[in-house]
């Protein structure tokens, strides 16, 4: 979800962008819960290009979308480079001790296809809406109120911590740090990367303190204000979660068949 890790939230387009962001939300959660349940193959690929396509339609484009995606796709691959290794079954390649087993290489596809369908759908219904606005659809459905506070605080102060890490690692260049694996430079390496992690965590804690001063300075009693405007849901919404259900039948519906 890269609005909701602080990226610039994407233009919508397809018709997306006048759902109710209640509808996004609940849909998002829905398409993911599915996702998650299902097994075959074949309905994972299906479910996968389909998110894929609705992604590139509510997006800016191809490469745009990779972009956003490129950590989570490296994972993927060291996740299918390695599990078949660790998973008993029929050999597929490879020589003892190192076997890599066709029931492996299966649930590797498998974790591939279902978390690249659910960062698909997620990048597609929740990559063009704002951090607030998914705050505020959280609280509609009822979501916890803590959680959603939290929600919103990290996603403010994730970016302003990010860019002190990045202030202090400047100031290690400047001071002509250059981080070395060798034997002989590994240990002053790793002891400065300690007491750079420590600055930072001393520097959030500060931080972190002036900004409850700061809330406390304008009347804030433990609730973030939310309007208290919950506009109907629209025929789009209604059009979208009918189409969404029919879609998640079907999965089913071929999952059993499959």
């Amino acid at each position: 979800m890269p609005a909701a890790l602080g990226a610039a939230p994407v233009r919508v387009s397809f018709g997306i962008a006048a759902l109710d962001p209640r509808t996004r939300l609940l849909g998002a959660f829905a398409g993911v819960l599915a996702v998650a349940l299902l097994s075959s193959l074949w309905v994972l690929a299906a479910a996968a290009l389909g998110t894929f396509a609705l992604a590139l339609a509510a997006g800016p484009g191809t490469a745009a979308l990779m972009r956003r995606l490129v950590h989570l796709e490296g994972f993927m691959l060291v996740l299918l480079a390695l599990l078949p290794f660790t998973v008993p079954g029929t050999p597929l390649f490879g020589a003892p001790p190192f076997v890599a087993s066709a029931e492996g290489f299966a649930r590797a596809v498998q974790i591939l296809l279902k978390v690249n369908a659910c960062g698909f759908l997620v990048f597609a219904l929740l990559g063009g809406l704002e951090p607030v606005r998914i705050g505020a659809a959280a609280l509609a459905l009822k979501a916890p109120e803590r959680l959603v506070q939290l929600f919103l605080l990290v996603v403010r102060y994730g970016g302003v911590l990010r860019a002190e890490a990045a202030r202090l690692q400047e100031a290690m260049r400047a001071r002509a740090f250059a981080p070395r694996a060798s034997l002989t430079w590994s240990l002053h390496t790793w002891r400065t990367y300690g007491h750079m992690l420590g600055m930072v965590l001393v520097r959030a804690l500060e931080r972190a303190e002036r900004v409850s001063e700061a809330m406390r300075c304008r009347g804030f009693s433990g609730r973030l204000p939310a309007s208290a405007e919950r506009p109907a849901l629209g025929a789009a919404d209604l059009a979208f979660a009918l189409l969404l259900a029919a879609a998640i039948l079907a999965a089913f519906a071929a999952e059993h068949l499959a």
